[in-house]
C-alpha cells in the first residue's frame, strides 16, 4: 500500500492542530516534520521541542527529515523527542553508518536522503542498515519548488537497488509532487510520497489528501 505523508513545512501552524486533524482524519500514513538548521539549507524551522509538541497532537508517527550538517551530534534529540523515523542527508555526515546503527538501536527507524545531484551509487555501502531511503525531487530547503524530472531515474534506480539486496526498506520521494505526478513517482518505485503544498495550499487539506489518494 502506498504511504502519504504530509508535510507539514507547508502547513499553517496558527491552525496546526486542525490542520493535522484534517489530515490525520483523511488517511494520513505519516506526518512529515522538516528541521532546517540555516547551515545545511538556508532555512531555518524546528528542534526537537516541537517534535515534542506534535506528538502530543496525533497518534500518526512523526517522519523527521533532517536537513541539518553534522546530524550525529543531535538525531538523538529527536528519538528521544518521539520521532517515529529519523532521516538524514548523506551528503552532511561522514558517520552514516554508525548513525544508522545507533538511532536504529534506540529503537527508532532510521534513513538517509539523497540531494539531486547525488548519485543512487552513494547507497551501496549503507542500503542493509536503512528503514528507508528518501530521494529528493527538489533541492531541499523549502516549500513549493517545481518536481526535477530527473529525479523519476533516481527512483527507479533505488527501487532497483532495494529490491536487490534490502526490500524491507522503504522508498520516499519529496518535493514537487501533486496531482498531476503523483502516479507517475509510485509507478517508479516510490511507496512514501511526502506532499507539502499539494496538500496544505487549498485551504481544505483533509479534501486535498482525499484527491491524492484517490488517484492511486
Amino acid at each position: 500500500m502506498i504511504r502519504l505523508a504530509p508535510s507539514l513545512l507547508s502547513a499553517d501552524f496558527g491552525r496546526i492542530e486542525h490542520e493535522i486533524a484534517a489530515v490525520e482524519e483523511a488517511g494520513a500514513d505519516y506526518l512529515h516534520v522538516d528541521v532546517m538548521d540555516g547551515n545545511f539549507v538556508p532555512s531555518i524551522t524546528w528542534g526537537p521541542k516541537i517534535v515534542e509538541d506534535l506528538c502530543k497532537l496525533t497518534a500518526l508517527p512523526l517522519d523527521c527529515h533532517l536537513m541539518i550538517a553534522a546530524p550525529e551530534r543531535s538525531a538523538g534529540a529527536f528519538c528521544d523527542a518521539g520521532a517515529a523515523l529519523v532521516t538524514f542527508h548523506l551528503e552532511a555526515t561522514a558517520h552514516a553508518q554508525g548513525l544508522l546503527t545507533e538511532l536504529r538501536a534506540r529503537g527508532t527507524k532510521a534513513g538517509v536522503a539523497l540531494c539531486p545531484q547525488t548519485p543512487v551509487s552513494m547507497l551501496e555501502d549503507v542500503i542493509d542498515d536503512c528503514d528507508l531511503v528518501l530521494v529528493m525531487s527538489v533541492n531541499p530547503g523549502r516549500s513549493g519548488q517545481r518536481f526535477i524530472p530527473h529525479a523519476m531515474e533516481k527512483l527507479r534506480q533505488a527501487r532497483a537497488l532495494i529490491d536487490r539486496r534490502h526490500p524491507h526498506c522503504e522508498l520516499e520521494v519529496d518535493g514537487g509532487v501533486g496531482e498531476a505526478n503523483i502516479h507517475a513517482v509510485v509507478q517508479a518505485g516510490a511507496d512514501v510520497v511526502v506532499m507539502g503544498s499539494a496538500v496544505f495550499d487549498g485551504g481544505d487539506a483533509g479534501a486535498a489528501l482525499r484527491r491524492l489518494r484517490a488517484l492511486l
